[in-house]
């Protein structure tokens, strides 16, 4: 229930971590390593109350904390947890605990569903097989390809809804298609018009492999999904991130790697899909939790001030414009230094 004293998160946060539930489960992130859910609750006071405003990032760095806060937001939705692993202190010494702190002092609270997106239908993976499934490069992905598309390791218990929920998807092309233009559709999606890391079975060019007939995509750091036995799944890997060895081994065995640096396998998503859903599930979230607060109001001069609040529905979603990946890739005139 709303009140003019900090004894609980803001009304409008509530209504968006119900609806991220609803559209991204925590049941489905893999709980053997990850922190999903509800990170940061900070104590909402209607008389410094934020605006209703949501702000979506991969990462939660300083620079999208100070974006935030600059903002006004209420809540930050982080694809990546800012809380990991089991804190023993909360202090101004580590540049991350500091945003948190500086977050609650400004009534932000944060929320992360991470891996819940990987395997969602319609999350990550399958945003990443759209792109190259797609008949040509665009943004968003046009139409696609005949092909058939499964989870690579699916959930065991997914909520009625989600049956096809799970890690890693694959698709089956009906027919075989060139590397060369899976790269070119993943360079235009992700905007990365320089390039993007490609590994390649030795003595082969991208131009040479042009009967690929499988392609497998997992957001993120993707070996212990595309790899099984130490064998690629399919023909394609697509991933953020592979780690040397497993990029070898993949080689090794005919499959190409493609690498796209691990947030930029994710922050697409978040203009392309996660804004647009949020927003559609936020706006019937929203006025079912106004309806619930304004009618547990009694009425005194204060209630009247939050009655009045509560009649304005409007919400925003944006994605934030200072969130990038730590890599990216410098081009260098080695003539420029021979002067010196």
């Amino acid at each position: 229930m709303v009140s003019p004293s900090p004894t609980s998160s803001s009304p409008f946060t509530r209504a968006v971590v119900n609806s991220m539930r609803k559209l991204y489960p925590e049941g489905l992130a893999d709980k053997s390593f990850d922190n999903t859910g509800v990170l940061l609750e900070s104590p909402f006071n209607f008389a410094r109350r934020q605006k209703n405003s949501v702000l979506l990032t991969i990462d939660l760095t300083k620079a999208v904390a100070d974006e935030a806060i600059e903002r006004g937001d209420s809540i930050i939705i982080t694809y990546h947890p800012t809380i990991f692993r089991g804190l023993k202190s909360l202090t101004l010494n580590d540049p991350q605990q500091t945003s948190l702190l500086h977050l609650a002092q400004h009534g932000i609270s944060v929320y992360s569903p991470h891996t819940a997106v990987d395997a969602a239908p319609g999350g990550n993976a399958d945003w990443l097989l759209d792109i190259v499934t797609a008949s040509e490069p665009s943004i968003p992905p046009g139409p696609s390809i005949p092909h058939s598309r499964s989870t690579l390791i699916p959930n065991q218990n997914p909520p009625p809804g989600f049956e096809n929920a799970g890690n890693g998807r694959l698709a089956t092309l009906e027919k075989p298609c060139m590397l060369i233009s899976i790269v070119n559709k993943l360079i235009a999606s992700i905007d990365k018009p320089d390039g993007i890391p490609v590994a390649l079975p030795q003595g082969k060019d991208m131009s040479d492999i042009d009967d690929v007939r499988t392609i497998a995509t997992c957001a993120g750091s993707g070996s212990s999904i595309l790899m099984k036995n130490g064998k690629p799944v399919a023909d394609v890997l697509v991933t953020g991130e592979m780690s040397h060895h497993d990029a070898l081994a993949a080689v090794e065995n005919g499959a190409a790697v493609v690498s796209l640096f691990h947030s930029n396998s994710e922050r697409g998503y978040l203009k392309a899909v996660m804004r647009g859903k949020l927003e559609g599930a936020l706006r019937g979230e929203w006025d079912a939790v106004r309806k619930e607060e304004a009618e547990a109001l009694a009425g005194g001069q204060e209630d009247r001030e939050v009655r009045e609040w509560l009649a304005d529905g409007e919400f925003s979603v944006a994605v934030s414009e200072r969130d990038q990946d730590p890599f990216n890739i410098r081009m260098i005139r080695t003539d420029a230094f021979l002067d010196r």
